[in-house]
């Protein structure tokens, strides 16, 4: 096997996930940023109807939007404890840049639509993969803000659209740990027909 595919396959073999409130500065410049979005949308796309898209916050506009979303919890939970809402707070103070991969899977003549949101999962999975061979770290969350109707006003986010991921890149401020992974033999069955 080629060198190069081999580091690619022990890649794939040993990818791990580091939690955003590991992932420190620095985070990609925008020049690696537009690199990653280049790999991000090589998916399956039929029909080329990239139905997704992003949305960069990185910088103040991040903390604008950690602010603003707080606002939105505080204003759903309104007996909230002073420590709740610190809790909260630190699932949404994480990595340094933070990239809304933004699902715009519809109606379509001859693309259904559970097509269009695979692919949407499957850029959020490229955008991982680019920044780990950036020399990043990512991980890709949802959590309360993909799903809240006050969440999807303040990203703007058009009738139809929703949040496929939230996916935080920055660099490790630890080495990964790796999990227990399922055993693929288990999940496997070869139809005989």
């Amino acid at each position: 096997m080629p060198e190069a595919q081999s580091a690619l396959l022990e890649y794939l073999l040993t990818r791990r996930t580091i939690p955003a409130k590991r992932l420190v500065e620095p985070a990609p410049t925008p020049d690696q940023l537009a690199t990653m979005l280049k790999v991000a949308v090589r998916v399956p796309d039929h029909g080329k109807l990239a139905p997704w898209r992003f949305v960069v916050l990185a910088g103040a506009a991040r903390q604008k939007f950690a602010d603003r979303l707080m606002a939105v919890w505080r204003a759903a939970h309104p007996e909230a404890t002073g420590q709740a809402e610190e809790i909260e707070r630190g699932k949404l103070d994480g990595a340094p840049l933070l990239v809304a991969v933004v699902s715009r899977a519809g109606d379509h003549p001859k693309i259904p639509e559970w097509e269009q949101i695979m692919s949407a999962g499957a850029v959020c999975m490229n955008l991982i993969h680019a920044a780990h061979a950036h020399g990043f770290a990512a991980q890709w969350l949802t959590g309360w803000p993909a799903y809240d109707a006050g969440a999807a006003q303040i990203m703007v986010l058009a009738e139809g659209e929703r949040i496929a991921g939230f996916i935080h890149v920055g660099t490790p401020d630890e080495a990964p740990v790796d999990r227990d992974r399922p055993d693929p033999a288990e999940l496997t069955t070869w139809w005989q027909g």
